[in-house]
């Protein structure tokens, strides 16, 4: 029986204080754990790991936002889930992540909680 492999996880997020939170809740789950500050590196990072299990995208980022970065990815890794992380959580926002192309949506301050069952959802398959 071959073990589980550590889930590789993507954090596109601009603002360093929101990564190295997430990052630290996500410790529990024994992730290998990636940071793109802008949409472009996203991309970038999907393109180069090749294996990544699950993107926690922040929409609004310098240079390309999490909208176009989720557009891209999921054009080309249908797979991959892309969860939509935002402080402005307008009543249309969650709409336009899902739109998208986004699997779900969380909205800042993100509590560890579900941070970690919406991570944990989607890395059963």
């Amino acid at each position: 029986m071959s073990e589980k492999k550590n889930p590789n996880v993507l954090i596109a997020e601009d603002v360093e204080s929101n990564f190295l939170y997430l990052k630290a809740v996500l410790s529990k789950l024994h992730a290998n754990v990636f940071w793109a500050k802008n949409g472009i590196e996203a991309v970038d990072i999907c393109d180069k790991v090749g294996n990544i299990d699950l993107v926690f995208m922040d929409l609004q980022m310098p240079e390309m936002n999490g909208y176009e970065a989720t557009k891209i990815i999921k054009k080309k890794y249908p797979d991959i889930p892309v969860v939509a992380q935002t402080a402005f959580a307008m009543s249309d926002d969650r709409e336009k992540a899902l739109n998208a192309g986004c699997d779900d949506y969380l909205a800042k301050p993100i509590k560890s909680k579900d941070l970690l069952y919406i991570a944990e959802k989607f890395l059963k398959h």
